[in-house]
């Protein structure tokens, strides 16, 4: 092969995060899992309520469940900038809503993966959450959640004429 091409080395590919809106900024490898530090991609500068720019406050740390690299569950520490207005006062948290819902346990992709192995390769929920390194019912709720919501997705009904 020799017209073979690589690329840099890129963790952020590699760790399948695209349309999350983070990228990696470091890594660990514990003896049970992996770990990555994020960070959110795009600034979220403005004010929701008045519409001023504001200022870096501080920053706060969300952990989430991601997919399994290999079949060692893999966390993803992301780092939230916390923005307070310049104008009202007003303090709020990056949008972090392509990477997770909010107050959501496992990443999308981590609900990806978890749906397909429970769908697709008749994984158990027990074996879905060891892969994850969260708890069964944690694991359980969040699948069924996006099980529910993808079918009424897929069988939402056309509006009908009346």
């Amino acid at each position: 092969m020799p017209e073979t091409t690589f690329a840099c080395p890129d963790l952020t590919t590699f760790a399948r995060f695209e349309g999350l809106g983070l990228v990696v900024t470091g890594q660990r490898l514990e003896p049970d899992r992996a770990v990555l530090a994020c960070r959110v991609v795009e600034p979220d500068q403005w004010c929701r309520r008045c519409g001023c720019e504001g200022t870096p406050r501080d920053t706060v740390t969300r952990r989430l469940a991601h997919e399994p690299l290999g079949w060692r569950p893999t966390t993803l520490l992301v780092t939230v900038r916390r923005y307070r207005c310049t104008g009202c006062g007003h303090v709020w948290r990056q949008d972090t809503t392509a990477a997770a819902d909010p107050k959501a346990k496992l990443s999308r992709g981590g609900l990806r993966w978890a749906l397909e192995g429970i769908v697709v390769a008749h994984l158990t929920v027990a074996r879905v959450a060891e892969g994850l390194g969260v708890a069964w019912n944690t694991a359980n709720d969040a699948v069924l959640a996006e099980g529910r919501r993808v079918l009424m997705a897929l069988h939402t009904p056309p509006p009908t004429k009346l």
